[in-house]
């Protein structure tokens, strides 16, 4: 299935629907990686090494401020923490947008590839007012507009009110970003393996719900294998949008053409 998604000097490009799920995915894929990447370098580092490095160029900025191996290693882990949740929300974000286009225009021209310079910018002033939007009104305006309910919208919703309180309140749960039982609640999706078939190449497995429960208090702490299925669930959340939006492409199709 293929639509107009964004506008290109001032002329519609034509982009395939598949397409954009294949690169999301690819870029995801990217995210996956360096995480792994940097959890083993981390791993990896020794305190000479990370000496050695330090005193190379027989010079530091502000030698009173030098932080040790020990304070180093941990602040990098609050980094890390706060990278891999800042990127995971902006790419949650960033599909959402792009989603929200290509339903606009889809709505907007009945599904037909034809966009008149009208219909494109009736789509565009659209997605000006959805963009700036916060996250819970753009999830109010898909299912409001085009009937799409996003499955894990209370993962990427509570992602949020953790990136909040990473940010701004140093890591703690605070009353803004508990729910009516004093409680924080994040569900993650991890692999269940049902099956090891040892003749088969890989094992059999299904994604399942996996939670962590913070309460208003507490220090926000997320194991290396927590992080890495943060990714995973926003994956799984991406994967359920892009189809939901080939389905209400097609309904509006199938519907023009009855």
């Amino acid at each position: 299935m293929s639509e107009y998604l964004q506008p290109n000097q001032g002329q519609p490009q034509q982009v395939n629907l598949q397409q954009l799920a294949q690169q999301f995915m690819a870029g995801l894929q990217r995210h996956f990686d360096m995480l792994a990447f940097n959890m083993v370098a981390r791993e990896s580092v020794q305190e000479d090494a990370y000496n050695s490095r330090v005193n190379k160029p027989r010079v530091m900025p502000a030698a009173q401020h030098h932080q040790n191996f020990e304070q180093m290693q941990a602040y990098a882990r609050d980094l890390l923490v706060r990278q891999v949740i800042n990127d995971c929300m902006n790419l949650a974000v960033t599909g959402m947008n792009n989603a929200h286009f290509f339903l606009a225009l889809v709505k907007i021209t009945k599904a037909n590839s034809n966009v008149s310079p009208e219909a494109q910018q009736e789509a565009q002033k659209a997605q000006q007012t959805f963009v700036p939007s916060q996250l819970d009104e753009k999830f109010n305006r898909l299912e409001k507009d085009f009937g799409i309910l996003c499955e894990l919208e209370d993962s990427i919703i509570s992602l949020g009110f953790i990136m909040q309180a990473l940010m701004q309140q140093g890591g703690a749960v605070k009353e803004p970003q508990v729910d009516e039982n004093g409680e924080l609640v994040l569900e993650l999706k991890a692999v269940k393996v049902l099956s090891r078939d040892t003749a088969a190449e890989k094992p059999k497995g299904k994604l399942v719900d996996q939670r962590r429960i913070f309460r208003e208090g507490d220090m926000l702490t997320f194991t290396d294998l927590e992080l890495q299925l943060i990714l995973i669930t926003i994956a799984s959340f991406a994967d359920s949008l892009f189809k939901a939006v080939s389905l209400y492409a097609k309904s509006v199709k199938d519907d023009n053409q009855s």
